[in-house]
């Protein structure tokens, strides 16, 4: 099986790996909505949770997230109960993490949500960070590279960043909830979002049903 095209490796293969960068756009609800999915999918989640992504954290929810990576960890493990290894945190200088080389990385990679800052940053291929990095490598393995960003309006710079990502075969996936399911809460519109991601990784969702369901 190809586990670079967004399929869920069968029971016998090995769990499906997934990167997760979580930057400081307003939207965080998605990012952690999406790593709880992922750990309930049993998907191997490296994890990166930048510096404004905290201040973000702290602003829209009610979480204490502690920032030293092995604390956030142990965290977010028992926030959405992670069987041992299958969440791993990294820093933004953590250089000799796997997802920084093209020889360790995951099989998919989502920054959500993703700043303009962020978006800027892959586009050009800056890799000042980890996270920049990791996308990076995503990029020139050819792997699945989903980006939600969350800002409006957009400007220029934002749309051609958007459309050259787009051609280097990133996905775009605007943090934009429909309303045809009828979404009574916040959470409903969430789950809009990230049932479209997860459906993008190609792995399974309960979330929101298919249109005709």
């Amino acid at each position: 099986m190809n586990q670079t095209a967004g399929k869920t490796p069968s029971p016998t293969e090995r769990p499906y790996k997934v990167t997760l960068a979580i930057t400081g756009a307003s939207g965080v609800q998605y990012g952690l909505r999406l790593l709880q999915c992922l750990l309930a999918a049993k998907c191997e989640v490296s994890l990166m949770v930048s510096s404004a992504a905290q201040v973000v954290l702290a602003t829209e929810t009610d979480l204490k997230v502690p920032s030293a990576t092995s604390a956030m960890q142990a965290f977010f493990s028992e926030l959405y109960g992670a069987e041992t290894g299958q969440l791993r945190v990294f820093a933004k200088q953590q250089w000799m993490a796997p997802v920084a080389s093209g020889s360790g990385g995951g099989d998919a990679m989502v920054v959500c949500p993703c700043s303009t800052g962020s978006l800027s940053a892959i586009a050009c291929g800056s890799s000042n960070n980890l996270i920049e990095r990791a996308a990076d490598v995503h990029l020139k393995e050819r792997r699945k590279l989903i980006l939600v960003p969350r800002e409006a309006p957009y400007s220029e710079i934002h749309l051609e960043h958007m459309l050259k990502l787009t051609r280097m075969s990133a996905v775009v996936i605007p943090a934009s909830p429909g309303f045809y399911n009828r979404p009574q809460t916040v959470a409903d519109m969430v789950d809009f979002v990230v049932a479209r991601i997860m459906s993008q990784l190609g792995l399974p969702q309960t979330l929101v049903p298919a249109w005709g369901e």
